[in-house]
């Protein structure tokens, strides 16, 4: 019998908001806590965890679907021992899938169960159909936020669609690259006062991750800051947000956590 799967969806609705940066530093300290992480580029289009860790794919997860190889020959190994399941470039293919290629990329999850327990997904940004499905499918969304008008704005235009065409009604929040902590929690009162105005939906604030040089010294180094400067003070935001998202309860049943995740994520592929 399979555990239950942790699947957690990073996303934003905006661009330029350090998803992708809050996605490999979350799973980097998760697997430094002894977790078997997965991490997922879902940005089908302008994928960029390869670009942030130096690492080169040769096949991705069009080459899964288009049956050339088996989900676990696209892994690459990334930093602390996580593997990186690279994106496809083109999310149509995901939309036009037949019966056959649904089984096949449920069973390709459902092979690789027993080699995971956390499951990241970095969505691209926007509010695509395609970032939709990724978010509807995960267990958790995590929309995070920096302190510009636009990305409260597209935060919550990104919770008002997955709550009314999705029936989602439960968020949890980051602030990105803030001064202050008290800027972070201002930044989640703003979002928290529309929301709760305009939509029947829960919001949990996970903190604040600081403006810090640091990041942008890894980027161009191509490592994640929680490897490179542990000491940093964004690291430390990372390793705290790694430690509340370890007691996020599991889904309880175990069968169909990874499998729902799949299924739900090909139903909406094709709810167009």
């Amino acid at each position: 019998m399979h555990e239950p799967v942790q699947v957690v969806a990073v996303t934003g609705g905006k661009g330029g908001v350090g998803k992708s940066n809050v996605s490999v530093n979350l799973a980097v300290n998760l697997a430094q806590q002894g977790r078997k992480v997965v991490l997922l580029d879902a940005d089908l289009g302008l994928a960029n965890i390869d670009v942030l860790l130096g690492i080169t794919a040769s096949k991705n997860l069009a080459d899964v679907l288009d049956g050339k190889c088996e989900l676990r020959d696209i892994m690459v190994d990334g930093p602390a021992g996580i593997k990186i399941i690279p994106a496809s470039s083109g999310a149509r293919h995901m939309a036009n899938m037949g019966e056959q290629e649904h089984a096949g990329i449920i069973s390709a999850f459902s092979d690789f169960e027993d080699e995971l327990d956390t499951l990241i997904i970095d969505t691209a940004a926007g509010i695509s159909h395609t970032v939709m499905s990724f978010v509807r499918a995960a267990q958790e969304a995590l929309v995070v936020v920096c302190d510009e008008p636009t990305s409260v704005t597209d935060a919550y235009a990104l919770i008002k669609l997955l709550h009314r065409e999705s029936h989602l009604d439960r968020f949890r929040i980051l602030a990105n690259m803030v001064k202050t902590p008290q800027e972070g929690q201002q930044l989640f009162n703003k979002l928290a006062k529309v929301t709760e105005r305009f939509l029947d939906v829960s919001l949990q604030y996970v903190g604040a991750v600081p403006q810090d040089d640091h990041v942008r010294k890894a980027v161009q180094r191509q490592k994640a800051v929680c490897e490179l400067y542990p000491k940093s003070k964004a690291a430390q935001a990372y390793r705290q947000l790694a430690n509340k998202v370890a007691t996020w309860p599991l889904p309880q049943n175990p069968k169909g956590s990874l499998e729902f995740f799949v299924e739900r994520l090909i139903q909406g592929a094709h709810a167009r």
